[in-house]
């Protein structure tokens, strides 16, 4: 893929931080695995740029993981720039550049939760240095099939300890945002417990970027003691089965809801790496729900939004030690 022209600029060195990130991420979640490696996938988009897509299968821990950075640009077609403007029409430039990494990591242990994550950054104008308009999203969410209160906590205290050394983010609102987009209207109900979701964020463009640049470096702080601490957890049929039926839910949300992947499909992103966040293997029933006796039915407390930090250890319904009632 293409460099930017001007590698001081913050274009530039997002760029240079999501690669090194993503070479970060790869080595840690290796090391954690033991048994599987990432194949990497270089491609080029039709119109600009293009990116380096990284994919792990068939892990002792992961059984699948994708991490992947894209550096792109070109022209963006009208109605994809006044959807990435809010129906704005004042644009006076289609030109676009884009930076970022996104990455899922669906383990093979139900009792270890699924998470997602992406840091980017959109300009617009052919200067990349002193760009027409730009601005930077991303976060982080997290998706439990078992879940554990602590767990929820650790991950929710990681991105409120970032956000708290950054005056430029908010914490609650983030929250708040992330819980309003991962939810499934149409089941009415959260895709996971949520974490942080920002966009568009326009004002002090440096002080944003050492926002983003030190959550990328949070990632795996809020995520790898999870997968560390579950691996080794027993587990059979039952759980592989429920964690199937709630993996569907992570299928239907991606490609009915996520805008990400609506932007990749409507500017001829790569198909492959767009669905890259798919699960391996989901699973639908008809009319399937959980007794709510049952540990499986205990998630469903799990998926309303809630203050985490401030509930008390024993805030949910109780777990038994062996997983089951």
């Amino acid at each position: 893929m293409s460099p930017v022209h001007n590698e001081a600029s913050i274009a530039g060195r997002m760029q240079a931080f999501v690669q090194e990130l993503q070479r970060t991420i790869r080595s840690a979640v290796e090391a954690l695995d033991g048994q599987a490696t990432f194949r990497e996938d270089a491609w080029d988009r039709p119109g600009g740029g293009g990116g380096l897509s990284a994919a792990l299968s068939g892990g002792a821990v992961l059984e699948k993981a994708g991490v992947n950075t894209s550096v792109v640009h070109g022209e963006l077609p009208e109605a994809v720039l006044a959807d990435l403007l809010g129906g704005r029409s004042d644009a006076t430039t289609r030109s676009f550049f884009a930076t970022g990494i996104s990455l899922v990591f669906h383990p093979v242990n139900p009792y270890i939760p699924s998470v997602h994550a992406n840091f980017r950054y959109f300009a617009l104008g052919e200067d990349r240095s002193r760009p027409v308009d730009q601005w930077f999203g991303g976060g982080a969410d997290l998706t439990p099939y078992y879940p554990f209160l602590e767990d929820v906590q650790h991950f929710h205290r990681t991105w409120k300890a970032v956000c708290d050394a950054h005056d430029i983010a908010d914490y609650e609102a983030f929250k708040q945002q992330c819980d309003a987009y991962f939810y499934l209207p149409h089941r009415e109900e959260a895709r996971g417990v949520g974490g942080v979701f920002f966009d568009g964020l326009r004002d002090a463009p440096e002080e944003t970027f050492a926002f983003v640049r030190a959550a990328g470096e949070a990632f795996l702080g809020s995520w790898l003691p999870l997968a560390e601490c579950r691996r080794a957890a027993p587990f059979g049929e039952r759980e592989r089965a429920f964690q199937a039926l709630r993996r569907a839910r992570y299928v239907e949300f991606n490609l009915l809801h996520d805008r990400g992947t609506k932007f990749g499909i409507d500017t001829g992103g790569r198909t492959e790496s767009i669905l890259m966040s798919l699960p391996p293997r989901a699973r639908w029933e008809y009319a399937w729900t959980p007794d709510p006796e049952t540990v499986e039915g205990r998630l469903q407390w799990f998926l309303r939004p809630r203050d985490w930090l401030a509930l008390a250890p024993d805030s949910p319904p109780p777990r038994n030690a062996a997983g089951r009632t």
